[in-house]
């Protein structure tokens, strides 16, 4: 059976087996699968450039929602709160730092301001679109 599964907005096909009941996975070394390396011909007037799909070179875009709130742009765990009440912070200064599937994600302030409140405390679990730091 084939399956597409998205994650983070990147889509994967995986083929799965369903097993009947009693039925074992097998246990030994796994098969050797043949890899076929697949071309890609170009004109010999363009240069040969990589073709990368679906790969982020920058962070997250974190939004202001009304009232000042700043959302978390991923679900995963907060590692690290480097901002207090009260203190004033820049635009695109680090507020906190959340950890998803084992990488660490930068929260930036979206614009400058003052912290009014921290909504979460290291060791939360945050799901995506979630209050993390509301800017006066």
């Amino acid at each position: 059976m084939k399956l597409k599964i998205t994650v983070h907005g990147v889509a994967y096909e995986v083929e799965v087996e369903v097993l009947d009941a009693g039925e074992e996975f097998h246990k030994g070394p796994l098969p050797k699968v043949p890899v076929q390396p697949q071309m890609h011909v170009q004109s010999s007037a363009t240069p040969l450039k990589p073709q990368i799909s679906n790969i982020k070179s920058s962070p997250p875009t974190v939004d202001i929602a009304p009232g000042g709130a700043v959302t978390s742009p991923i679900a995963g765990t907060v590692l690290e709160i480097k901002c207090k009440v009260d203190d004033t912070v820049q635009k695109d200064q680090i507020l906190l730092i959340i950890e998803a599937m084992k990488m660490e994600t930068s929260i930036a302030a979206p614009a400058s301001g003052k912290i009014k409140s921290i909504e979460v405390a290291v060791g939360d679990a945050v799901r995506e679109g979630q209050i993390l730091v509301n800017l006066a």
